[in-house]
């Protein structure tokens, strides 16, 4: 594969790093049920949830977005942890990432929420900076919170950085930011890789962590 090897490497977290979606998919079912509004299968959520809460609540409630947001939130912190489980190879890639580059992550998930789950799987350290929702003055696909992992990674304005994820939104926000587009994945769930139209692909945290390795 020829692809330049990375200065620094950026995350996303669901579904790339973590399978949390039992998590989210119950905070969400809690809130469409108070607002008497058709609850989502899991499988529904992982292909319609891609904005940040603050950008998506909004279209979905109108002026009630932020009650919507306090009954999400509470439903998923109180079981975010619980199901939390790492993505096949995710661990590994990890590991090895930190070993040679500074590595960051860039999620549409709440800060807090994203940190705790790091911090929860002792992945934490391993991390220049933790960036969700909220964090910077805009979410992704907005540039804002890739600079700011960018900057805590702390790399030349030359370097070449990868950022990695699992929807055509994060290959999107890559592009935007001027980073390589690496799709972890066949992105199924979102109209599969040629929609995604990635730099490069990899079926998963293995197979990116021993192209890394090699």
């Amino acid at each position: 594969m020829s692809l330049p090897h990375p200065d620094a490497i950026l995350f996303d977290w669901d579904n790339t790093l973590v399978d949390g979606w039992a998590a989210i998919t119950e905070g969400l079912a809690a809130t469409f049920t108070a607002f008497g509004m058709p609850v989502w299968t899991e499988a529904e959520v992982k292909a319609r949830v891609r904005h940040s809460l603050r950008e998506s609540f909004p279209a979905l409630f109108g002026d009630q977005w932020e009650r919507a947001r306090d009954i999400f939130y509470a439903g998923v912190k109180a079981r975010h942890i619980e199901v939390l489980r790492p993505m096949p190879g995710a661990e590994e890639l990890v590991r090895v990432a930190a070993r040679r580059v500074p590595v960051a992550v860039v999620s549409n998930k709440q800060g807090a929420l994203l940190r705790a789950e790091a911090a929860h799987l002792g992945w934490d350290s391993h991390f220049a900076a933790l960036v969700g929702a909220g964090d910077a003055a805009a979410d992704k696909p907005d540039p804002a919170p890739m600079r700011m992992a960018l900057t805590a990674c702390a790399v030349g304005e030359d370097a070449t950085v990868w950022y990695v994820g699992d929807t055509a939104l994060d290959m999107e926000a890559a592009r935007r930011a001027g980073f390589r587009a690496v799709l972890l994945g066949d992105a199924a769930h979102d109209g599969g890789v040629a929609a995604a139209a990635p730099d490069a692909v990899f079926a998963d945290g293995h197979a990116l962590a021993a192209w890394l390795a090699g």
